[in-house]
């Protein structure tokens, strides 16, 4: 059984069910989970005509996730699982670069990501962030799918 299990959190429904999952699990194995929060997207709305980013708006991207590691937190305290959290605002390094590297100094033997499952145009228009995941991960990875079903954790 997976006994360390990392769960990228990012306050997306599809996150929640993965979290929800990944719990589920270590709860089952008496293992624990690192949440882990990629500060990412600087768009060039957020950056000065030089590149340079605005203080005020990486601050506001911090504090958001932040606040979306210390709900997953609660989420997992709240169903008996150890669990501590980490944030990133490496810019300019990927999603998936982030995840495999924290995965490796975590010593992971699970990634639990959630997907919207995009296709097509969709897909290639926005990248697949769980894809990129999957090719770089240093352990196996458990892709939970955006479905319309209610998750719960019992």
């Amino acid at each position: 059984m997976y006994q360390r299990i990392l769960v990228p959190v990012d306050g997306s429904e599809t996150a929640t069910k993965a979290l929800i999952a990944a719990l589920q699990m270590a709860r089952d194995s008496g293992g624990q989970v690192h949440l882990v929060h990629v500060v990412e997207g600087m768009t060039p709305l957020s950056a000065d005509p030089y590149g340079a980013y605005a203080g005020e708006v990486i601050e506001i991207m911090r504090e958001s996730g932040g606040k979306i590691l210390q709900e997953a937190l609660e989420v997992a305290k709240a169903a008996g699982v150890p669990a501590d959290t980490e944030i990133f605002d490496n810019f300019g390094e990927r999603l998936a670069e982030v995840v495999a590297d924290s995965a490796t100094r975590f010593k992971a033997d699970l990634i639990v990501v959630g997907t919207h499952g995009r296709r097509g145009l969709g897909r290639v228009m926005l990248g697949s962030g769980a894809e990129q995941i999957i090719r770089l991960a240093p352990v196996p990875v458990l892709v939970i799918r955006h479905s319309e079903k209610k998750t719960a954790l019992a």
